[in-house]
């Protein structure tokens, strides 16, 4: 019986770079789910509204490339072939989030973040630092960031019109999703993170999301 053919170092490079490639071109992640299909466009969103609606869902674009970038880091450095195949399996999820966010950024017609490539390598490096610090702390890495994004898409949420139904349901299945990825984490044996450490993430959450609602 043939075993499948492990992956060199160039592989897994390259697939890394595939991954950036795609997850920082428009229109190249293609969503399996759809949240917001059976939902009506929003009636008479005013200009306002359409600009802020736009902000908000260009903030959980860029959380979404982060997220993707974060997933990749640390599977490259993951320790353990299960945590590794964990990882890959979590990004893969997370595509539909990216797809949705950036298709409701057309229909407001609008645009992602021009600053995503800075924020995808950013986010790598540290889920490599996070994997190499070893699998215990890379879970709970992802534990922490996934409730922090959980606390974030609940605030958004409560700041849309009632009306934008489309906006509504597809952070609501995200929501969904990040916690059952942070829950996931802790079971899978995710150490809680030292409270310094969470309040250097959540700062750069803050940061993020001031300048990607902008830009």
């Amino acid at each position: 019986m043939n075993r499948p053919r492990q992956l060199s170092a160039t592989d897994m490079l390259l697939g890394r770079f595939e991954n950036a490639l795609r997850t920082l071109s428009p229109g190249a992640t293609q969503a399996e789910r759809r949240p917001a299909a059976t939902e009506p466009a929003a009636n008479a969103l005013n200009a306002s509204d359409s600009k802020h609606i736009a902000g908000l869902m260009r903030i959980n674009h860029t959380g979404e490339v982060c997220a993707q970038a974060l997933y990749q880091g640390q599977a490259t450095t993951a320790r353990l072939p299960r945590v590794r195949l964990a990882m890959e399996q979590a990004a893969r999820e997370e595509e539909d989030h990216l797809a949705w966010c950036e298709e409701r950024l057309n229909e407001l017609e609008s645009a992602p973040s021009k600053l995503n490539p800075v924020f995808y390598a950013m986010s790598f490096s540290l889920g490599a630092v996070a994997g190499l610090a070893g699998d215990r702390w890379s879970l709970g890495f992802v534990s922490e960031t996934e409730r922090q994004v959980v606390r974030h898409l609940e605030d958004h949420l409560a700041q849309l019109p009632p009306s934008d139904l489309r906006s509504q349901a597809i952070l609501k299945q995200m929501r969904d999703d990040e916690l059952k990825h942070a829950v996931s984490a802790e079971e899978s044996g995710g150490a809680p993170l030292p409270g310094p450490l969470r309040s250097v993430m959540a700062l750069m959450s803050k940061v993020m999301t001031w300048s990607t609602y902008r830009i």
